[in-house]
């Protein structure tokens, strides 16, 4: 029965890491650009099949690098071309944009690659199950784990140990003291864009040969989320972290006990949290980076 326990509470944070990843994307582009971006999952669904895709040419691990840098691409073209004129708008422009742009995506997702789901195989290299006594475990979820870890720490070490950290939460903070210092802030919320949506379509990269690969799956994920980035509190890095971690347990548990109820535990957890601290676990108040 332990080994039972553990197994889904590895499953639950397996399921917790991909919540992380998006988002931990999902805020930065909120507190910091100040959009609701509705087509985060798009971006997700757009990683897993240009990783199924890439993975004929490149192999998988080529598929794993080079999927989410070209979300981060298409992302940063779209921020530029679009969203930055955006920023000095009512927010429900943004929020009218990003809803038409997750639409026409999911739609031009159909298009390339047809309606129905694509198959995307686990690579041999991190096939099999890691046997510990009569504990059973898959090693491609403890690769997504791995992976998920890495992002979560490099993501960090960007935003506070690099002087372009630095510049963007002063600019958060302070917007016009940057100005005057002569650094522009349109570029950097261009990466900010970029990174955020390579993120997510890092996740959708590593979702892939768990969860299949369908034109809906961004917004079939895009609900939990939002859930993740509100228990975890706006503006709060290791807030989004742990949120992930206790939903993703909370599910696992619950799948263990009561599998109908695994998503409504989710919302339940939301619920007590906001009951308790309305702006979520460490949630921060942040001004919009303004450019």
């Amino acid at each position: 029965m332990l080994f039972i326990v553990i197994e889904q509470i590895l499953n639950g944070l397996v399921v917790g890491a991909y919540y992380i990843l998006l988002a931990l994307g999902l805020s930065l582009v909120f507190s910091l650009g100040g959009v609701v971006n509705l087509a985060h999952g798009a971006f997700y669904a757009l990683g897993a099949y240009l990783a199924v895709t890439l993975a004929n040419a490149a192999g998988f691990y080529g598929a794993l690098v080079a999927a989410p840098v070209a979300v981060a691409a298409v992302g940063m073209a779209i921020e530029v071309l679009f969203l930055r004129w955006l920023y000095q708008e009512d927010a429900i422009l943004g929020l009218l944009f990003t809803f038409g742009l997750a639409l026409t995506a999911e739609q031009v997702i159909r298009l390339i690659w047809g309606a129905t789901g694509l198959p995307f195989w686990i690579p041999p290299s991190l096939g099999g199950v890691l046997k510990v006594g009569g504990f059973l475990f898959s090693n491609y979820r403890l690769a997504v784990l791995g992976v998920a870890m890495a992002a979560i720490a490099c993501t960090w070490l960007l935003l506070y140990k690099t002087s372009f950290g630095m510049v963007v939460r002063a600019g958060t903070s302070d917007p016009e003291m940057v100005r005057a210092l002569g650094i522009r802030l349109r570029p950097v919320l261009t990466i900010i864009f970029g990174l955020g949506v390579g993120i997510a379509g890092l996740a959708g990269v590593m979702s892939a040969p768990l969860a299949g690969v369908q034109p809906a799956m961004g917004t079939e994920i895009l609900t939990a989320t939002f859930v993740i980035v509100v228990i975890g509190g706006l503006g709060s890095f290791w807030g989004v972290v742990l949120a992930g971690i206790l939903t993703g347990i909370v599910k696992g548990l619950t799948v263990l006990v009561y599998p109908p109820a695994a998503e409504a535990a989710m919302y339940a957890l939301m619920v007590l949290v906001l009951l308790v601290r309305p702006r979520g676990l460490f949630g921060e108040r942040m001004d919009r980076l303004e450019a």
